[in-house]
């Protein structure tokens, strides 16, 4: 039924310990007619089965959907999609009352490699990052409504900055079920507008909810400032944990208008609250030393490992200004969402940043991502975020 791809000798190695990858260098040669997002079977160079996948172009040739020889159809989707929400249920998250706000599916941590599906109430915001996942839009959104049992009632397609750009894929963004004006999302009973037409991401970053929820505990009485702002999440939640001024920065216009709507949505009128259009590191230098909590959750600064060294040395400097500027007693909350960046990178470059600023500085927390973005235990390069929480005397 599908076509075969064939691995040089010894490439099977990665598979063998069920790494969901197989990089364009392992691959000796293939049957004709193969297209990109095609589902291929990958053969080894003794001619055994190992790994059924999505094929593309580019240095990752196919990502892996199963180890068995199998048939990708809609039993499949439905398997793979009912999987990922009883986890989601275990944890809590479907059927929760307080966090309406989740993501269903996340890629490789789900064994559906290119694949990101987000929900908000009603709707589910589909991502997809391989032309397979692009090609299957249509057959996942039907099975992913069945599969929700009523808990969605629309689909979103959004993959315009995501799908490989050299694939010359042809889409638009919009809704494959239903449609909806309702962009509101709950997160532990806040409220928050999810721009899935033109945000980043799916147009929420809910892979901070967690850690938004630590921060509030320690907002109480602080003087906050929220850098590289985007929604305005971290702020609203300073808020609500009593802060007593809340600062929020980015260099978007856009970010800053739908922060200030995020505030006014929860506390309206509130003048705690002041956001600012503007690039963190000229901020940061005419700051003074006017905030005892600052968090810092930049957009990746390493998209790829060529520019892993640029991106600590980016980090070392903006954890440096902060820790430079935070009054003493204060708590910084630093994180990094390059996948790229290693827990030990990031560490050595926040360490760094400390002694340049000559702070005592003491770790409080280790944060990453939470439980609905797990990691696949075979693909440890699904770990992307990692956050310190520091006290600083």
């Amino acid at each position: 039924m599908y076509r075969n791809i064939y691995l040089k000798k010894g490439k099977e190695e990665s598979l063998g310990r069920f790494h969901p990858w197989i990089f364009s260098g392992a691959l000796a040669h293939a049957d004709d007619g193969i297209e990109e997002g095609d589902v291929v079977r990958v053969i080894t160079s003794d001619g055994g089965f190992i790994a059924l996948g999505h094929y593309q172009g580019g240095s990752i040739a196919v990502r892996i959907l199963s180890f068995d020889d199998v048939v990708v159809d809609k039993a499949f989707w439905t398997a793979a999609l009912g999987s990922a929400l009883s986890l989601r249920r275990r944890l809590g998250l479907a059927d929760s009352p307080r966090s309406y706000a989740y993501r269903l599916v996340h890629g490789e941590g789900d064994f559906l490699p290119g694949l990101i599906i987000d929900v908000y109430g009603k709707t589910a915001v589909m991502q997809a990052h391989s032309v397979g996942m692009h090609n299957a839009r249509n057959e996942l959104a039907a099975v992913l409504v069945d599969v929700m049992g009523g808990r969605i009632d629309n689909v979103y397609y959004k993959s315009e900055t995501t799908l490989p750009f050299k694939a010359g894929v042809e889409h638009d963004n919009g809704f494959i079920v239903g449609g909806s004006d309702d962009n509101i999302a709950q997160e532990n009973g806040l409220r928050f507008y999810v721009d899935w037409l033109k945000g980043q991401k799916t147009g929420f970053f809910v892979d901070q909810r967690d850690n938004r929820a630590l921060l509030e505990e320690y907002s109480g009485g602080r003087r906050v400032l929220n850098m590289f702002c985007y929604t305005g999440g971290f702020s609203v939640y300073a808020l609500r944990g009593g802060a007593s001024l809340v600062h929020s920065v980015d260099s978007s216009a856009k970010a800053i208008e739908l922060t200030r709507r995020n505030v006014e949505l929860n506390f309206p009128a509130d003048g705690r609250h002041e956001a600012f259009c503007e690039d963190a590191f000229k901020y940061l230098d005419s700051a003074g030393d006017n905030y005892d909590l600052i968090i810092l959750d930049p957009p990746a600064f390493a998209k790829h490992r060529g520019a892993l060294h640029n991106a600590l040395k980016g980090y070392t400097r903006l954890n440096h200004k902060a820790l430079s500027k935070i009054r003493p007693g204060g708590v910084l909350f630093t994180f990094s969402c390059s996948q790229v960046v290693t827990k030990d990178n990031f560490r050595n470059a926040v360490f760094t940043a400390a002694a340049q600023a000559r702070r005592r500085v003491r770790i409080l927390h280790q944060l990453h991502q939470p439980a609905d973005h797990p990691i696949n235990i075979y693909h440890p390069e699904g770990e992307y975020l990692k956050g310190l929480v520091l006290y600083v005397e």
